[in-house]
């Protein structure tokens, strides 16, 4: 594989094209700029791709279950590491886990090894979704519509012992750092061919205001998911851009499609949901997708050739406010549930363009 110009030539390049001005710097920086794209362009079908990350990796519930995984781990086949890998041809080593800390990629989870353990040096992709858990972000959601639906149950009716809505303290954010930082740096250490993503959790409020039956949390308590979920989104971007790695803004791209909005990429916590869609609180298939799509462009904008086509996606004529969930691919050798479909309309971008992450 070959590799980008040093910093060292392309400084030089810049230098020498100033000093010589006019249409001769313009020569230059176009055969830099031609030589740096042509250096980055690879194929990756065949090559080792290790997927890490709690469950917004995992996709727990999420049809259909995928076989060889501890089962409280709650992969999915439908998850964004196996999209992504099956789009780009690679062989993945998927150990995304539900409920998983820093703590257990770095460290032994029980009977599962350390999350960080399958990269090797032969690793050419490695996609991390992480330090989530280690601040209650999606926990607190369960924990904020548990107090919710309790206040609404009738006088005199038996109550839920739900707990409380955690505030993360600095010192819990700045251990999630250090610990996202170290994941980091070993995974530069033991693989430093590999092209290293970060991927953001996306976002599972809409703004102030917003709030609808799908999310049935009380301002206060959103107020306090939106701004764990802000500190997140900085310690990622901060951590992807110490160690030279790729930050997939899915906090930003899935900002117009909460369970509040008509194409929700978040299943939230509906009155009534039988969970055959996806965990509550978690994506469904059109935000997995939708992940694979934004994590797939910024591989593809850095030179790595898609070894399978994409197909269009298809929007959903659907009523203002109705929460829908897109309904992954059917299980082989199944009979897939019959659900309404209403009738597409144009062919949509895979992901708003102003949500692209940034390098």
């Amino acid at each position: 594989m070959t590799r980008l110009p040093s910093m060292t030539a392309a400084r030089a390049a810049m230098l020498l094209g100033a000093l010589l001005g006019g249409s001769a710097a313009s020569s230059i920086a176009r055969a830099a700029e031609s030589e740096q794209v042509a250096a980055v362009e690879e194929s990756l079908a065949g090559q080792r791709y290790v997927a890490i990350g709690s469950s917004f990796a995992a996709g727990p519930m999420l049809p259909p279950a995928k076989g060889g995984a501890p089962a409280r781990c709650g992969q999915s086949m439908n998850n964004y590491p196996t999209l992504l890998a099956e789009r780009f041809g690679m062989i993945l080593t998927d150990r995304s886990c539900s409920g998983a800390t820093t703590n257990n990629v770095l460290g032994p989870w029980g009977d599962i090894p350390p999350q960080i353990n399958a990269v090797t040096p032969q690793t050419r992709l490695v996609t991390v979704t992480i330090g989530g858990n280690d601040l209650n972000y999606i926990g607190n959601l369960f924990t904020a519509t548990c107090i919710q639906r309790a206040k609404q149950l009738p006088h005199g009716a038996k109550r839920p012992s739900c707990g409380t809505v955690k505030v993360p303290t600095e010192v819990e954010y700045a251990r999630d750092e250090m610990q996202m930082m170290e994941i980091a740096r070993r995974i530069r250490t033991v693989a430093p061919r590999a092209r290293l993503v970060f991927v953001q959790y996306l976002t599972p409020l809409p703004q102030p205001g917003g709030l609808c039956p799908a999310t049935p949390v009380s301002e206060e308590h959103a107020a306090i998911t939106r701004r764990i979920g802000q500190r997140l989104s900085e310690i990622t971007g901060r951590v992807a851009q110490t160690y030279g790695a790729i930050v997939v803004e899915m906090n930003q791209s899935s900002a117009a499609h909460t369970p509040c909005d008509t194409l929700p990429w978040m299943i939230g916590s509906p009155e009534g949901y039988d969970g055959s869609q996806g965990l509550q609180w978690h994506l469904n298939f059109a935000g997995m997708q939708a992940t694979a799509n934004d994590i797939g462009w910024w591989l593809t904008r850095a030179g790595v050739k898609q070894a399978k086509p994409v197909l269009p996606v298809q929007p959903q004529s659907i009523p203002s406010g109705t929460p829908t969930i897109v309904v992954p691919p059917a299980v082989p050798g199944t009979t897939p549930k019959a659900v309404p479909s209403p009738t597409p309309t144009s062919t949509a971008t895979p992901a708003s363009g102003a949500g692209r992450p940034r390098r």
